[in-house]
């Protein structure tokens, strides 16, 4: 049995590659999740290595407040000089230094544009000299509050050369300095894994990063002779006590690695995510193969069994060619995914500035990934098919035999069962009655319902595939097309799901994202009362800021009415993070975003005052008169007395909280990052926006314009995300294109007599290519229109949950509905190709003679 499988199998290379190649694509997905993950986690150990390579130990206060990869990086309290005599007279500490490295310096380059960073930090510091892994290139250090030094990298992007005035923006708007000096690091690298560095003298950084004098984000010692760093680490924690964390230069590489890593295990979930779907995909692309495949072996593994092989053997002997199939695919996946994983990793790296990467190396888990991946799924999909081979009787050998109809009753009571399981999960899910498991709820509520849809396809696809074939009815190749196309339920079912999963997919993504841009957009027009917006596109974990003088410079401009500037930031209130505002004019809050008072009132905000949210009030037992402790970011506790509540606002979501602008110089960003301008009845919009955008001149950042622009700008964001979408998604479609293509190439292979017979009696080869061209074509939409109404219904679904959130705008997209089908068709003409021209070159007698 073995041999015959063998022999089997090599001698039909063409649908071992066909039936291979999805999974190939599947596995090359995930296999290159974990080489990038691995190649840029391993890359980023080395950089962090190499920056406290330095540092012995390290002194830092504790966050006042805790920050997180989606509200930005968290500021570290400030240390103050006195703690570095301090230190200094630790025993074992031979040298200390006091540093200043802060998030949020921001250089304006030549071209008067601010240096975008897209995931490397920006970040301000003090100079502290030259050692052996920082040296200077060009110039000198600095030594007046006017002069900076930057890295080598930073002044590439920027092209700015010693002598250059430039602008910098920090805690403070701009301010001019003069570049003195350009340094760079040891291994002739430009820049610490692209990071944009700018040095000030020491009273300068801490001024301008940190907002106070004589203050330090690090103390840096290090070790004398014969003093191990734990030893040292020990001593100096001993002295500055509990208030400071002290740690080893090891402990902060591992810290930070540690940090970026869970960002990009995030990442990695996003790509197994696309694998899942494409590996979904591939699983009825196998399912069909082998199906097909023991449809025409029907008299082959009759003969086996008429000469005494066994159920058991014919089972094994279809296993045994779909593990040899995984086999193959997961080798060429594993290595087509360690190409892609570099690739990605390189593109991240020119990204980031020209990161150096680590070598590229194939961890256990890609290997591990790669194989289970091939051989479970190929496998799994190859079991039905192998079941149903092991029941081939006997005498079927003896036999001219089709493969009969078979009835659809259990296919279909187990699609509308698997379905049904699918609507519960999605319903718990989306209802928000899973709890945690919110997430795992909702995709395995998408996975039974595809797969339900998919089992219940072939009860619906005799009578839709006949409409479609419809259109084509009046041609002979078109009729002989839609017949064929509809003559096997199941194998134009399975077929058609294929390219349903990623079309659905597309289509319901298209359906939530549409309607939440429609929803916001029309809210934020009804919500909110300004003309213009002063706004910046966010590049880093800081937002844009513009100049708190800029509000109260655009008050005196005529026309204009009402200017409101917008604060925000995480603070600690009753030990809870939450997200605080700050407006400087509290008559905004009903006048520009449109909030209503269910208690006290929002006019007016004095000093030790706050404003709250219904829902934050109810949650913590708040009313008026409450008093609630708050840490900012800066400074010490406050106290904080409730003397307004107001009614939530969907455009007014994130800020639970609203303190005096006062406040708001504890921020751990205390500048603006919005504003809003309302104007006096009859003024032109063309009349004031060109002097509000005078007053921006040292706001590069940010600019003035119409709520219109502003909220398209907005809305473009989720344009992008969609298109990002649709990318990875195209990998499910290209998968279910190589089924149709497998599917009629098995079935040209199936049908030679036919062919040949149909030749014989006077159909051309062009009327054969055009046969197979209307059944591909009538699948292909088939599948398409499946995945529009699932996707649809989907979509719908998600769209009706998230209504408390503010998605309160139910939007079909018609026009996308009806391209995804344009390309459907398309997709069905490109796949009958191969087989087309195939069935076209038949030879009449040879086919009339096959058996």
């Amino acid at each position: 049995m073995f041999r015959a499988t063998l022999k089997s199998l090599l001698a039909r290379k063409v649908r071992l590659m066909l039936s291979g190649l999805a999974v190939v694509l599947g596995v090359m997905f995930v296999s290159g999740a974990f080489v990038l993950t691995d190649t840029l986690g391993r890359t980023f150990d080395q950089i962090f290595a190499d920056a406290y390579e330095e540092v012995d130990v390290s002194v830092a206060a504790k966050p006042k407040v805790q920050g997180n990869e989606m509200n930005g990086p968290q500021l570290a309290g400030p240390v103050p000089a006195a703690l570095l005599q301090k230190v200094q007279g630790v025993d074992g500490a031979a040298e200390v230094t006091g540093t200043v490295v802060a998030e949020g310096a921001r250089l304006i380059g030549s071209n008067g544009k601010v240096v975008a960073s897209f995931g490397p930090p920006q970040l301000g510091g003090n100079w502290v000299g030259e050692g052996d892994l920082v040296q200077l290139r060009e110039g000198r250090e600095p030594k007046a509050d006017d002069e900076i030094v930057i890295n080598k990298g930073l002044a590439t992007t920027a092209k700015v050369a010693v002598g250059d005035r430039v602008g910098v923006l920090t805690l403070q708007p701009r301010k001019d300095f003069t570049v003195v000096g350009i340094f760079g690091y040891s291994g002739d690298r430009d820049s610490m894994g692209g990071a944009n560095e700018i040095m000030f003298t020491t009273p300068a950084a801490q001024q301008l990063m940190l907002g106070e004098p004589d203050v330090y984000t690090n103390i840096v010692a290090t070790a004398a002779d014969g003093v191990s760093d734990e030893q040292l680490r020990d001593s100096v924690a001993a002295a500055v006590g509990d208030a400071y964390d002290v740690k080893t230069g090891e402990q902060l590489s591992a810290d930070a690695s540690a940090g970026l890593k869970e960002g990009l295990s995030f990442f990695n979930r996003i790509l197994l995510g696309f694998a899942a779907v494409a590996l979904l995909v591939g699983t009825f692309l196998i399912l069909n193969t082998f199906s097909i495949i023991v449809a025409q072996r029907t008299r082959e593994l009759a003969l086996l069994r008429a000469v005494g092989a066994s159920g058991k053997q014919i089972i094994g002997s279809v296993v045994l060619e779909a593990i040899a199939i995984g086999l193959i695919a997961a080798v060429f996946g594993l290595a087509a995914g360690i190409g892609i994983g570099a690739l990605l990793a390189y593109l991240f790296s020119n990204l980031a500035g020209g990161m150096a990467l680590a070598g590229i190396a194939v961890p256990a888990s890609a290997v591990i990934g790669a194989f289970g991946v091939g051989l479970v799924i190929t496998v799994l999909a190859a079991l039905l098919p192998a079941l149903r081979a092991a029941r081939i009787p006997p005498i079927a050998a003896m036999q001219d035999v089709a493969t009969p109809d078979r009835p659809l009753t259990k296919i279909t009571i187990a699609g509308a069962v698997v379905t049904a399981i699918g609507a519960i999960l999605l319903f718990l899910g989306l209802g928000g009655y899973a709890d945690s498991n919110t997430l795992a709820t909702i995709l395995g509520g998408v996975l039974f319902t595809f797969i339900g849809v998919a089992l219940l396809t072939p009860l619906i696809s005799k009578p839709v595939v006949a409409a479609l074939g419809a259109v084509f009815s009046g041609w002979v190749p078109g009729k002989l097309g839609r017949l064929n196309s509809g003559r096997n339920p199941r194998r134009t079912a399975i077929t058609a799901a294929a390219l349903m999963v990623g079309i659905a997919l597309v289509t319901g993504i298209t359906v939530i994202l549409d309607s939440a841009k429609s929803s916001i957009s029309g809210l934020a027009q009804d919500t909110v009362k300004a003309e213009l917006v002063i706004a910046g596109a966010q590049s880093g974990p800081r937002p844009p800021t513009f100049d708190p003088a800029v509000v109260d410079e655009a008050k005196a401009i005529p026309g204009v009415r009402l200017v409101d500037g917008l604060y925000g930031d995480m603070s600690l209130v009753d030990g809870q993070r939450t997200y605080t505002g700050a407006v400087t004019e509290p008559a905004a809050l009903g006048q520009v975003y449109s909030l209503t008072a269910t208690a006290g009132s929002l006019d007016q905000l004095g000093p030790g005052q706050l404003l709250v949210s219904v829902d934050t009030a109810t949650d913590r037992g708040l009313s008026i008169g409450s008093t609630v402790p708050i840490q900012f970011a800066r400074g010490e506790a406050q106290t904080f007395t409730v003397s307004g509540i107001f009614e939530d606002s969907p455009l007014f979501t994130r800020v639970q909280m609203v303190v005096p602008t006062e406040a708001a110089r504890n921020f751990s960003v205390p500048q603006p990052i919005q504003g809003f301008v309302q104007l006096e009845p009859g003024t032109a919009v063309d009349e004031v926006q060109p002097r509000i955008e005078a007053l921006l001149a040292n706001s590069p950042e940010v600019s003035v314009v119409s709520l219109d622009a502003y909220i398209e700008q907005q809305a473009g964001q989720l344009d992008s995300l969609l298109t990002m979408i649709r990318i990875l998604l195209a990998l499910a479609i290209v998968i279910a294109v190589l089924g149709i293509i497998n599917t009629l190439a098995l079935s040209v292979l199936e049908r030679t007599r036919e062919l040949g017979l149909l030749r014989a009696i006077g159909l051309k080869r062009s009327q054969t290519m055009g046969m197979i061209t209307v059944e591909a074509v009538v699948i292909s939409v088939f599948g398409a229109l499946l995945g529009v109404v699932v996707g649809t219904g989907l979509g719908a679904a998600v769209v009706e949950a998230l209504r408390d959130e503010g998605i309160t705008k139910l939007v079909l997209p018609w026009g996308q509905m009806g391209v995804f089908l344009g390309l459907a068709a398309l997709i069905g003409v490109i796949a009958a190709v191969l087989p087309a021209v195939r069935a076209a070159r038949i030879n009449v007698l040879g086919a009339i003679a096959h058996d």
